[in-house]
């Protein structure tokens, strides 16, 4: 089985050749590409592989491109970090989809698929599938000023956002406030909903910030946060309910 991973992230490549040759010692891997650009210039030059497993979201963006400026007619499993809502969304074009981090019992099932030969390879709808990736990203990076210059903030280093007077200020996770152009209203759309909840009109926190959470007067929630906040951070009685559910996930 000559196989071809497309994936920009190299610990989760290697862990997937890994996997794959551990499922079938007979695999041969024949390379791991990690862009669209990369990806169509190997398909344009060496024969086609009998299977590939490929990323959605790669370097220099979706795996969807390699569509549009190449022929593939070897069936492809699609690796996605996105929700479950939207892998049982892709499944609807008979393409196999899994879900990182992947689970062995479901790359099992996918080889056996191929094996089989019931996988068969439907159409795709690139266009379509474009835009229900984008519906479902999020955003990772925001331009901030510092000092005299601009420069990117990834969401991944922020703890939370306050709101004051009409301003919203991201705190990182290493103790720094950058304002940013968003309204807390605005990145309620913006940011991942697992990783993000508003707590009250003018802050959202990061999960990984709430070190601490002590029930309050009134049913309400106290929490700590890290970087401590410049004031107490409460959760409304009205708003528990919905941060409990969202703590468990």
């Amino acid at each position: 089985m000559q196989t071809l991973v497309i994936e920009d992230e190299i610990p989760a490549a290697r862990r997937l050749s890994k996997m794959v040759v551990a499922a079938r010692p007979a695999a041969n891997i024949l390379d791991t590409l990690d862009s669209v650009e990369s990806a169509v210039r190997w398909l344009r030059t060496f024969p086609s592989p009998d299977l590939i497993f490929m990323d959605i979201q790669i370097a220099d963006g979706l795996s969807f491109d390699i569509f549009k400026q190449v022929e593939i007619t070897a069936p492809v499993v699609f690796t996605t970090a996105f929700d479950q809502y939207a892998v049982r969304a892709f499944k609807v074009s008979a393409v196999d989809y899994l879900l990182k981090p992947i689970d062995p019992k479901d790359l099992e099932s996918a080889l056996q698929k191929f094996e089989n030969q019931r996988f068969k390879q439907s159409p795709l709808d690139i266009e379509a599938l474009s835009r229900l990736i984008k519906k479902e990203s999020y955003k990772d990076r925001f331009l901030v000023k510092s000092g005299q210059q601009l420069t990117f903030l990834a969401a991944s280093d922020i703890a939370y956002f306050r709101s004051s007077d009409g301003l919203t200020q991201a705190h990182t996770i290493s103790g720094k406030k950058y304002f940013v152009e968003n309204t807390l209203e605005d990145l309620e759309g913006l940011l991942d909903p697992r990783e993000f909840f508003r707590i009250s009109r003018g802050l959202t926190v990061r999960l990984s910030a709430i070190q601490k959470i002590h029930p309050h007067l009134n049913g309400r929630l106290k929490l700590e946060l890290s970087p401590a906040s410049p004031e107490d951070v409460f959760v409304s009685r009205e708003r528990a309910g919905e941060f409990k559910s969202w703590l468990g996930g």
